[in-house]
C-alpha cells in the first residue's frame, strides 16, 4: 500500500477554485433576480424577458397574475362564460394551452379544463398555501396559469382551474 502525499498548495488552490465557483453562481443568480428572469429560467421557458419587458407588454392585472403567481377574483373572467369552438392561447406569448373540447363548468368562479393540449404546459410544486398544491405554467413562457386539482370530470379526473386574465381566447374560423 502506497502513502499518497497531499500537498496543502493543491487544496488550497481547489478550495480558492470552488469558492470562485460558487461566488460566480451567488452572482449570476443575484443578477437574473435583479433582471426577473429567475422565474421563467427555473420554469424551462423558451421566452424569456425581463420584469420590465413583461411589464410593457401585460396589463397590470395579467402581470400580476402571470409573473408574480397571483390569483384573480373567482367569476371576474368573461372566459368563464365563452362557449364557442377554439382555443385557449397564453396572454403573454399566445402558446396554446386549451382547446374549447376541453374546457367545462367546474362551478368555482375561474375557467376550467380536464385536460391541456400536450407539450405546452409545464407543473411544478407550490406551497404557498402550505399544502402541496400542483401549479401549471405555460410552458412556453413561464406564465403562471393557476392550479391542478383532482375533481375534475373523466376522462383525466383533474380540474386545470385557470386564471382568465392568464388566457386570450381564439375563436375557429368559420
Amino acid at each position: 500500500m502506497t502513502k499518497q502525499v497531499i500537498n496543502k498548495n493543491d487544496v488550497a488552490g481547489h478550495l480558492t477554485m470552488q469558492r470562485r465557483q460558487f461566488a460566480g453562481l451567488i452572482v449570476a443568480a443575484a443578477g437574473m433576480a435583479m433582471l426577473g428572469l429567475h422565474k421563467a429560467v427555473a420554469a424551462g421557458a423558451t421566452i424569456v424577458k425581463t420584469d420590465e419587458e413583461w411589464k410593457r407588454m401585460l396589463t397590470p392585472e395579467q402581470y400580476q397574475v402571470l409573473r408574480e403567481e397571483g390569483t384573480e377574483r373567482p367569476f371576474s373572467s368573461p372566459l368563464n362564460n365563452e362557449k364557442r369552438k377554439g382555443t385557449f392561447v397564453c396572454a403573454a406569448c399566445d402558446q396554446p394551452l386549451f382547446s374549447s373540447a376541453q374546457k367545462y363548468d367546474s362551478g368555482t368562479g375561474w375557467p376550467s379544463f380536464f385536460d391541456t393540449i400536450a407539450g405546452n404546459v409545464a407543473t411544478k410544486t407550490d406551497y404557498k398555501m402550505v399544502v402541496p398544491r400542483t401549479e401549471y405554467h405555460c410552458a412556453r413562457c413561464g406564465g403562471h396559469q393557476g392550479h391542478i386539482f383532482e375533481d375534475g370530470p373523466k376522462p383525466t379526473g383533474l380540474r386545470y382551474c385557470n386564471n382568465g386574465v392568464a388566457l386570450t381566447f381564439v375563436p375557429d374560423e368559420k
